[in-house]
């Protein structure tokens, strides 16, 4: 198990005092979140380091809540002679801004019953990658995706490695108190290729970890990243049609991204969401089973609170396709008179199949296999959407032609209605942890 690290005293003291400041300046409420972040990139392009990105970022943000107005200001001068000024001018201009009643902190029994599992967010191994070891494993990524067969055609290959460590504390006038600390690793690559009549079609892979020992196999981004991109190869389109569409579980998201942005209050509350009143209805097919839960290990949208300090809890969103809760925060749950349940999304907990996706493919016999969207869009309002992709056509339960420059649309609620195959197979490096899924008649367009 990993070490649980603490932030410095030294973050807890400025926030604290921050607070306090507030609080004699006039504020009737106040939150104060102290944060830094270390950022480490090195990206190689064609043989040769072609960018080192380093920076460290240190600041603090002040939430004030000043006779019925609200403020959220910030400062990354953090000299003690200079936050106390800052305070006391940032309270003087929230006196003069339109009064808001809506705006308040949280309601202090939000923040109770907070969870206390260790979700291993952080590695105390943090500072044991050096900027030889990026360069090298940037350098084994470009190796691997020139190496596999087809590499000739092969123009362009561009690799990143990258790591990042945050740590943060907040604390609130009513009661709150919390922190945390991060860290991330990524490796990605980026190939691209020379197609017959010109195009260059581009393509690639990453993966990454909490932990650096979990940061994965650069050869295996390398060539993986390689391989999509020469795939992609002789792509054209294909007639128009009404089939069935199996969704990489990479690409999913984009997807679902469109479905969980309406369940915003902010959305219901402003007439921008296809799903306002829905609460209980059956809004999708009986496979669509989905639960927001904050507390999966190393999960890269875990947490023990949310961005206002409500402790962490699951959250089921969709229960055999019947729509169960909105993403409430305190400022759009007390315009809507609702109760605030968290007002971000954390990691999405599907009810998954039992079948990969290559025994999908198979099942699907006929159809498109869809591995990116380029471009397009989906109506938060109405559901409508119109989206380009790519992939391949799906003949005899196998992959066959790739093709591009096709467009898919319709509206949402009638698509996840249609969707009727969900995968055992969770995309780790996503918060939303897709597994491929399998819609049946969806319209393409084409030639």
């Amino acid at each position: 198990m990993a070490i649980r690290e603490a932030v410095s005293e030294e973050f807890r003291a400025v926030a604290r005092d921050a607070v306090k400041s507030a609080k004699a300046a006039g504020a009737g409420g106040a939150a104060a979140r102290m944060a830094k972040v270390r950022e480490v990139a090195v990206q190689w392009r064609d043989g040769q380091v072609e960018q080192v990105t380093e920076s460290t970022t240190r600041g603090l943000a002040l939430s004030l809540y000043v006779d019925g107005r609200f403020a959220s200001v910030s400062t990354s001068d953090l000299r003690p002679e200079a936050i106390d000024p800052f305070i006391m001018d940032a309270v003087a201009m929230t006196r003069t801004l339109s009064e808001d009643p809506f705006r308040t902190l949280p309601d202090p029994s939000l923040y109770d019953h907070r969870p206390t599992v260790d979700l291993e967010f952080s590695d105390p191994d943090y500072g044991t990658v050096t900027a030889a070891r990026r360069r090298d494993l940037a350098r084994a990524i470009e190796d691997a995706a020139r190496s596999v067969p087809g590499a000739d055609r092969i123009l362009s290959v561009t690799t990143s490695v990258s790591d990042s460590r945050s740590e943060m504390f907040r604390v609130t006038s009513n009661g709150f108190e919390g922190e945390r600390i991060d860290t991330s690793f990524w490796l990605s690559g980026s190939v691209t290729v020379q197609d017959e009549d010109g195009r260059r079609p581009e393509d690639g892979d990453f993966c990454g970890g909490r932990f650096v020992r979990d940061l994965g196999d650069p050869a295996e981004v390398g060539r993986s990243s390689a391989q999509r991109a020469l795939v992609r190869l002789g792509a054209t389109k294909v007639p128009s049609g009404i089939m069935t569409m199996v969704l990489d579980r990479r690409t999913g998201g984009r997807l679902v991204g469109a479905l969980l942005s309406p369940l915003s209050a902010s959305s219901i509350q402003q007439r921008r969401s296809f799903l306002e009143g829905r609460a209980g209805e059956g809004v999708g097919g009986a496979l669509l089973d989905i639960t927001d839960d904050p507390l999966i290990p190393k999960g890269f949208g875990s947490r023990h609170f949310d961005g206002e300090g409500i402790s962490a809890q699951r959250l089921p969103l969709f229960e055999a396709g019947v729509l169960r809760n909105y993403y409430v925060d305190t400022y759009y749950g007390r315009k809507l008179d609702m109760k605030p349940t968290t007002g971000t999304t954390s990691n999405l907990e599907w009810s998954l199949g039992s079948k990969s996706q290559s025994e999908l493919i198979l099942d699907a016999a006929e159809g498109v296999f869809v591995t990116g969207f380029l471009g397009g869009n989906s109506n938060g309002t109405t559901g409508d959407y119109s989206l380009g992709i790519q992939g391949f056509m799906i003949r005899k339960g196998e992959i066959a032609e790739p093709v591009a420059e096709m467009n898919i649309s319709g509206n949402q609620l009638e698509l996840w209605k249609r969707l009727v195959r969900v995968g055992n197979d969770p995309y780790e490096f996503s918060p939303l942890r897709t597994p491929t899924l399998v819609f049946e008649e969806v319209s393409f367009a084409g030639v």
